[in-house]
């Protein structure tokens, strides 16, 4: 594995346990209510339609609350990600939920190895996941590769530009970091994760990357993907920009001023051809 890749397992190991723990991610309300659904999922309603039945595969799936609300809404879902703490804490929520949802330890860039090609009618991608990885292409590779002819991606992720900014300036937008595609890794150092916690991270350094919105859809155009959807949203489910936003009643966040001047998120869809 990429030795980033390995740097920020061992970071996403350590969040595991504190984001299964945490009010945000609803886990108690998860097995109290067997209709109840993620924030994340809950907004993607709109474009996400009728998913009963389809044989879906959950990308970067993390602790699994977004993989359980797809399982609800009728898919027969599997779940892969390259972390065993969050997987572990996946695995738990499912059987505290009786769903059946097979779960897979592997990184993106060995999905199509680990998994049966040319299967899925349906691969979604949550929010927060392609900035931890260092190459699109191969991303794009491994997702047309496991979809069926006909299949669907489905990618909420953040947008491009918002990863621009530097957050610690609560008084502007300030642009500060790349926007297209680069090689060495951006590196951060926080003991703290994005939920409320009183625990800190032993695990501290992360590595992460961008890229722009042309250089995500031509990999999968030239995958043999094609597009089908592309929307940019104005909200994001987290505080991206502390100081700069408000939440709204639908749980996301969106610039308390003039919040217009800037896309916060996308949603993309494509289909195999």
């Amino acid at each position: 594995m990429n030795p980033s890749l390995e740097l920020n397992r061992a970071n996403w190991d350590d969040r595991a346990p504190l984001h299964a723990a945490s009010p945000g991610y609803e886990v108690e309300r998860f097995v109290q209510s067997a209709t109840h659904l993620s924030e994340v999922v809950r907004f993607d309603l709109p474009r996400l339609g009728d998913i009963q039945g389809l044989k879906t595969l959950h990308l970067q799936c993390h602790i699994g609350t977004d993989t359980l609300s797809l399982a609800r809404l009728g898919a027969q879902v599997s779940g892969l990600d390259f972390s065993p703490a969050s997987l572990a804490q996946a695995r738990l929520l499912a059987a505290r939920c009786g769903t059946d949802i097979d779960y897979v330890e592997a990184d993106v860039y060995r999905a199509s190895d680990v998994l049966p090609k040319a299967s899925y009618d349906l691969i979604y991608t949550g929010i927060g996941a392609l900035c931890w990885l260092p190459d699109i292409q191969r991303w794009a590779q491994n997702v047309a590769a496991l979809l069926k002819p006909g299949g669907r991606l489905f990618l909420r992720e953040g947008h491009p530009m918002l990863w621009t900014l530097d957050e610690t300036h609560a008084d502007r937008l300030q642009v500060d970091f790349p926007y297209f595609e680069h090689e060495a890794p951006l590196i951060f150092h926080s003991d703290q994760t994005y939920v409320e916690s009183e625990h800190r991270l032993a695990q501290t350094e992360t590595h992460s990357w961008n890229r722009g919105l042309g250089e995500i859809i031509t990999a999968l155009l030239e995958q043999g993907m094609q597009l089908t959807a592309l929307v940019e949203h104005p909200s994001i489910p987290w505080e991206a920009l502390p100081g700069q936003m408000l939440k709204g009643a639908d749980g996301e966040w969106r610039l308390a001023e003039r919040p217009e001047r800037l896309p916060l998120s996308y949603t993309l869809q494509a289909r195999k051809g």
